[in-house]
């Protein structure tokens, strides 16, 4: 925009979309005036949008030229162009945004997979949160990690798992915290108010109104600390906390979520682990316990052996059916048990049921999966045990009387004798287990009743144990179940992600316009040719380097989507040109490449070359138009002295240029001169840096006279360079060099400086030196400030320095060129327009820049014919009357003869220099001069 259109202050920027505005092609465009600066403020929407987001592009337009409109064509094609480009570079964002996300999730189910694993393995407790340490670890930072587990009923606080590389006090993962003794604590106040709390723990402290600790019991305070409760249907079971004490380690919101989401399923996997952990604890404290009491009663063996079979059978993969069967023969081998049954009983429906009943006198009694309510067995026994709690023993008619059942037998046939013991489990009772005879003669006695009592409470305990199993086998197959479409999910994500990357790599490896491979697919392709031939020497190819000639014009002159349309025609018949084996790329602009392999002869890649610029001489229809370009081709043969490939593609590039300076649409060979002017070039550009170094460069000055006296008005300062070695050279065969390596600007600052030391040295009345600064100098804003410092340090009085600036400088960058020469001519440093006449010679700069004189060039003045009115006469009189208009000086450069000299001197032009007055001089020459004639 700055360059075509004259704009500046030039950006874009994002908006809050508006419904109604948006709509509305004529609010796209926005039209400030401004301050009276000679700008204008414009401002329009380019039409992409990011979800509730609109980018805008504002800049400022010359109040000199019209503000486009939405029909001017030009500014139209720069505003697709610019849309296309941010369309595809958004795209290319939310695509690289989307494949993070698919990697993030990768992890976090890779994570909570590891998690659910270890929950189901064999290790112990400590071991297993240790490793989900170090999962967590993996998804965050977490140095510093605990899990405290809260007791709802005792309102205490257990951290059963703790890290702290700061903290060494020593905790114990089997203590319980009273809450009330830890009031000031951050993780009691997470699990109080149930919600995560993240931040510096001062802050936290100050957010839950929590008094700050007046002793260490809490730990260290740290930078940042992040805090999750773990819940399960809506009661708090306990809290995961991650803490940092470097302040550059901070955690996010993203960091938040992930653990609280990864929190529930390390509460779930510990529920499970406790679980399991506290029935075994439970089963081997209880079989401990009944193993004593029964060697107390010297029951030992028999006892024993009942009870481990109990045990068996708990933990055994039979069914509930035929676990409580072998239960009734262990007990029948105690005891008599031909009549035996087990009721279990539900204290929230008040309901009963019987999973086992054997009973040879009422076999039908009940059923075994009936939940029969309490209210319908009021006149039971087995009723009564339960509302009781108590053992009872004895003929069915005193246990009614002792239970105070109605009706006084009980239901069914009554018993002969009659024995119960209830299962009593957390204080409150379970379930019944009776044994009963019909026979008078069976009785049992206080032996019987306290090994039932015993067996009763391992009965009680198998079926806890046979229910939890079935109940952690079923969590573990639906989880199994959530797991295998988890898995099935991640592989169709990673599936998804594979066919992403694998776009990404194709978009990475060729050219977005043309779908041509682009410069890194050709440099590998080259790099696997080199080393095919360093294995076989007999393998050949080559490398044709090309770009389309004129093709800036076209794309300027009927617009970049034109231009992209020729690129990719371009690229489709370089394609048709050669082989499938071999490679067409496109390195950027109009500049493509060729690597063609198996090439038997030179004349085979020159063939190749000749079809190439055959195929795009041919003309291009483009979007209603004929258009036509041309190609001018370099040609490098593969080689053994090549080691890599951008050497090839460099010397391709030399070789092409050859062949556009030799007249265009044609190719030719990079040959062993080319190499030797290419190394020759390398060796002056090195010359060159050395020569800095070694303050080789100088300045000549060539006197400006006056063309009527013949005084000296000043000096030219002019560039040489006293190379070792070789003849002193002039500034046209080195400065090019040095302008294309950037040592062009400390060269002349060289030169500025010896300029600065040798003014005094010069003879002439004005004593001013002229120094030419080269457009590269311009680009920086401290140029005049430089400048007038220098004289400030050699004591050079302004008005004593001026400075030669060419056209091309003036049109770079007009607006700092301005500001610079403003800058130096309020300092007392004139300046000059150089060669003028050679360029665009626009009379809209001589009024807008602070200049104070024109240099005419030496063209016009060699072609000068005295007496002639038209020719370089007529133009050197323009010159001359247009900055008498302006009061400007004119000085005319490169006078050889006597006859141009009065030429000039009759059309009015009382300055010039040249060979006429004396060749340029060093300053020794010149003072030495000066000597001789005092």
């Amino acid at each position: 925009m700055e360059s075509v259109f004259g704009a500046r202050n030039v950006t874009l920027h994002w908006r809050p979309a508006t419904p109604g505005r948006d709509a509305d092609p004529a609010a796209r465009h926005t039209h400030r005036s401004g301050d009276g600066d000679g700008w204008r403020r414009i401002e329009v929407d380019l039409g992409v949008a990011d979800v509730d987001r609109r980018l805008w592009l504002r800049a400022d337009w010359p109040a000199s030229d019209c503000i486009p409109e939405l029909g001017a064509p030009a500014w139209n094609d720069f505003l697709g162009v610019l849309r296309a480009r941010l369309a595809t570079a958004l795209e290319l964002a939310e695509q690289r945004l989307a494949a993070q996300r698919l990697e993030k999730t990768a992890k976090l189910q890779t994570a909570l997979f590891a998690i659910t694993d270890l929950a189901s393995s064999k290790l112990d407790m400590p071991e297993m949160l240790a490793r989900v340490h170090g999962v967590v670890g993996e998804l965050m930072y977490a140095e510093n990690f605990f899990i405290a587990l809260y007791d709802t009923v005792r309102d205490s606080v257990r951290f059963i798992y703790f890290a702290d590389e700061h903290d060494s006090a020593r905790v114990d993962t089997t203590e319980e915290i009273p809450a009330d003794e830890m009031r000031s604590s951050l993780t009691l106040a997470v699990i109080r108010h149930g919600r995560p709390a993240m931040g510096p723990s001062r802050d936290l402290l100050l957010e839950f109104g929590l008094d700050y600790p007046d002793s260490d019991r809490y730990g260290p305070d740290s930078a940042d600390w992040l805090g999750v409760p773990m819940a399960v249907d809506g009661v708090v079971r306990g809290v995961i906390v991650v803490q940092s004490y470097d302040d550059g380690a901070r955690y996010t919101e993203e960091d938040r979520a992930l653990l609280a989401f990864v929190a529930q399923h390390i509460l779930t996997a510990m529920l499970r682990k406790q679980a399991h952990a506290e029935l075994e604890r439970r089963v081997e404290e209880r079989t401990r316990e009944l193993t004593r009491e029964v060697r107390e009663r010297q029951r030992g063996e028999r006892l024993q052996a009942a009870l481990y079979s109990i045990a068996d059978l708990a933990s055994s993969e039979l069914d509930m059916r035929e676990m409580l069967h072998g239960i009734h023969e262990i007990v029948g081998e105690l005891m008599y048990a031909k009549n035996f049954y087990i009721a279990l009983y539900d204290a929230e429906q008040d309901t009963l049921r019987f999973p086992y009943r054997a009973d040879e006198m009422d076999p039908g009694l009940v059923q075994p999966d009936e939940e029969i309510p309490a209210a319908a067995l009021r006149s039971s026994l087995t009723l009564g045990l339960i509302r009781h709690g108590r053992t009872a023993m004895g003929p069915a008619r005193d246990v009614a009387l002792l239970l105070d059942v109605p009706g006084g037998i009980g239901l069914g046939t009554p018993a002969a004798d009659f024995l119960g013991v209830p299962m009593v489990g957390q204080g409150e009772v379970r379930g019944v287990v009776v044994v009963q005879s019909y026979d008078e003669s069976v009785h049992y006695t206080e032996e019987d009743r306290a090994l039932l009592a015993y067996v009763a409470q391992h009965i009680l305990t198998a079926l806890a144990r046979k229910k939890v199993q079935g109940e952690l086998e079923a969590r573990v197959e639906d989880r199994t179940r959530e797991l295998a479409a988890a898995v099935a999910e991640l592989r169709e994500q990673i599936g998804v992600r594979e066919r992403a990357e694998q776009q990404l790599v194709h978009e990475t490896l060729h050219d977005s316009l043309t779908g041509l491979p682009n410069r890194t697919f050709l440099y590998g392709a080259i790099e696997r040719a080199l080393a095919r031939l360093q294995r076989d020497p007999e393998h050949r190819f080559a490398v044709l380097f090309l770009d389309l000639d004129r093709f800036k014009i076209i794309n300027d002159s009927v617009g970049h989507l034109s231009g992209d349309q020729m690129l990719r025609q371009a690229g489709e018949r370089l394609a048709a040109c050669v082989r499938d084996s071999d490679v067409v790329a496109r390195l950027g602009g109009d500049e493509f490449a060729l690597l063609v392999e198996d090439v038997q002869l030179p004349e085979d890649a020159c063939h190749t070359a000749q079809r190439v610029i055959q195929a795009l001489s041919e003309p291009m229809h483009i979007r209603g138009k004929e258009l036509f370009t041309s190609a001018s081709i370099g040609i490098t043969l593969g080689s053994r002295r090549y080691n890599k490939a951008e050497e090839l593609l460099r010397d391709a590039d030399v070789a092409m240029y050859r062949a556009k300076a030799h007249g265009r649409q044609r190719f030719e060979i990079f040959d062993e001169r080319l190499h030797q002017e290419a190394l020759q070039l390398l060796d002056l550009e090195v010359d060159l840096r050395r020569a800095i170094l070694r303050d080789e460069f100088e300045p000549h000055y060539q006197p400006i006279v006056d063309l009527r006296t013949g005084n000296v008005a000043g000096y030219e300062a002019l560039l040489r360079w006293r190379r070792p070695g070789s003849a002193l050279m002039l500034p046209g065969e080195f400065l090019k060099v040095a302008e294309d390596s950037g040592s062009v600007e400390q060269i002349d600052w060289r030169l500025f400086e010896h300029a600065c030391r040798e003014i005094e040295t010069l003879p002439g009345d004005a004593g001013y030196v002229t120094i030419n600064v080269s457009p590269r100098h311009f680009r920086s804003p401290a140029l005049a400030r430089q400048l007038l410092d220098l004289l400030d340090a050699y004591r050079v009085p302004p008005q004593r320095l001026r400075i030669e600036v060419t056209e091309g400088a003036l049109l770079e960058n007009p607006d700092q060129v301005f500001a610079t020469l403003d800058t130096l001519r309020r300092g007392g440093v004139l300046a000059a327009l150089d060669d003028f006449g050679t360029g665009y010679s626009s009379l809209s700069y001589l009024h807008r820049f602070p200049l104070h004189a024109l240099k005419i060039d030496r063209s016009f003045v060699s072609a000068l014919v005295p007496g002639e009115r038209g020719g370089s006469v007529a133009v050197v009189r323009a010159v001359l009357a247009l900055a008498n208009t302006l009061g400007m000086e004119v000085i005319a450069e490169g006078i050889e003869t006597e006859a141009q000299r009065d030429c000039l001197l009759a059309i009015g032009c009382e300055q010039g220099q040249g060979f006429l007055f004396s060749r340029a001089r060093p300053a020794s020459e010149w003072a030495a001069r000066m000597s001789t004639t005092r």
